[in-house]
């Protein structure tokens, strides 16, 4: 009986480091891509060009 307390009683303590081991590399994962997408997001829209929509409709509003 006293072999179950002590299990069930270092399961409840380690909740905490187990929830740390499980979110921190996460959270890493998620800025990183996060990083990386924004990254990419820039550099397609800097090569696509006539991809902006803001010089098309200046351009609209100077022949109207």
């Amino acid at each position: 009986m006293i072999k179950v307390f002590v299990i069930f009683t270092c399961i409840f303590m380690l909740q905490g480091c187990i929830t740390k081991i499980v979110t921190v590399p996460v959270k890493v994962a998620y800025k990183t891509t996060k990083g990386v997408v924004k990254g990419t997001a820039a550099v397609v829209g800097a090569v696509i060009p006539n991809g902006d929509d803001e010089d098309q409709d200046k351009k609209k509003d100077k022949d109207d």
